[in-house]
């Protein structure tokens, strides 16, 4: 799994941006974070996408989604495809495959 978290842009309420490569769920991966009254430095995830399988194909999905809230290094779509080519070939583990046949009845 890779994680980049970015700078938000300033004066849209947004504390936290964040974008990755998840292996295991096959899928790019972006949160949007906001402050809580009960946790205002850290925030809660008020957009979260890609925590389903292959839900988000592609880096420049990925980016569309958080490109509002926050900065895009010029790298950014780049890094994440070098990421989750990193991967390839790369299997699950014993739990892993369990935890996917559980949730969704398969390994793929």
């Amino acid at each position: 799994m890779s994680r980049y978290q970015l700078k938000p842009r300033p004066g849209n309420g947004v504390i936290k941006a964040v974008i990755g490569w998840d292996r295991p769920l096959q899928t790019f991966f972006a949160q949007i974070f906001t402050p809580t009254d009960d946790e205002p430095e850290e925030g809660e995830a008020t957009i979260w996408l890609g925590t389903e399988p292959g839900e988000l194909p592609s880096p420049e999905v990925a980016i569309r989604v958080v490109e509002a809230y926050a900065e895009i290094p010029e790298t950014l779509a780049a890094d994440l495809a070098t990421d989750m080519n990193a991967t390839i070939g790369v299997k699950d583990g014993m739990h892993q495959a369990e935890a996917k046949r559980r949730l969704y009845g398969s390994i793929h």
